[in-house]
């Protein structure tokens, strides 16, 4: 694996629970991602958070040297995938996901999840970029509620099954998640160009707002891993898959 941090970046990601890095793709890996994206897939191709498993180029960014290499320097261990997903927000009004802590969506034990946001197209403020809240990781779960503001984030709410490392399931209500009394002045609204990557904690907050912009898409593509040995609870995404 590529090892792309110094060790002062390291203390930085552990001190401000985020870390900037650039140039994890090249144009070349990005241009053939979303041509690859541009056209149909496979039924079998198709499996929403665990494509990876299937799609040869979500595993590709998945499993790329710089993601899941700085990812096992982050985690001090061998990165696990939980999760992948397609970040294409439009201009004109494409939706944010409201800021929130990833813990609340994917319990895991001990919690070492993690995840790295890959933007595709360069990104900022006006076209809906990633936004974080320095230091919140060292806050423990906050409070949080549906979101408040429609036009700028999506809505939802599913039920999913949970199951321990006894065997032992239930059923938890998850949903759209947004903390509650953020105080909006530490909110940062991050500058990522494109190619470069921003990797977070489970526990730091972060999301985004609509894409106002006319004609700048704003896409990423997300993975979440956790180390090696760690148990994720929920049922849909348990069979986590090594990247290295």
């Amino acid at each position: 694996m590529r090892s792309t941090l110094t060790p002062e970046g390291v203390e930085r990601y552990h001190a401000d629970g985020y870390l900037v890095v650039p140039n994890l793709l090249t144009d070349q890996e990005i241009d053939a991602f979303l041509a690859h994206e541009s056209e149909p897939k496979p039924p079998e191709w198709q499996k929403g958070l665990l494509s990876h498993t299937a799609d040869p180029q979500w595993k590709y960014l998945a499993t790329h040297p710089c993601v899941a290499g700085t990812a096992q320097q982050l985690l001090a261990g061998k990165p696990m995938i939980v999760q992948t997903m397609y970040l294409n927000k439009p201009p004109s009004g494409g939706k944010g996901i409201s800021l929130h802590q990833d813990r609340h969506y994917i319990p895991n034990e001990p919690n070492t999840l993690m995840a790295c946001w890959i933007a595709l197209d360069d990104t900022d403020e006006t076209n809906g970029g990633l936004c974080v809240v320095p230091g919140s990781h060292r806050e423990g779960l906050r409070e949080t509620h549906l979101p408040r503001n429609p036009d700028e984030h999506v809505t939802w709410e599913t039920e999913h099954l949970m199951r321990n490392r006894d065997g032992v399931e239930w059923t938890e209500q998850l949903y759209s998640y947004e903390v509650a009394d953020l105080n909006p002045t530490q909110i940062v609204k991050l500058t990522v160009p494109r190619g470069g990557g921003v990797f977070f904690t489970s526990m730091t907050i972060h999301g985004s707002y609509a894409n106002w912009s006319t004609d700048r898409p704003r896409r990423a593509f997300a993975v979440h891993y956790v180390k090696e040995g760690t148990w994720v609870s929920r049922c849909d995404i348990q069979n986590v898959t090594p990247a290295l």
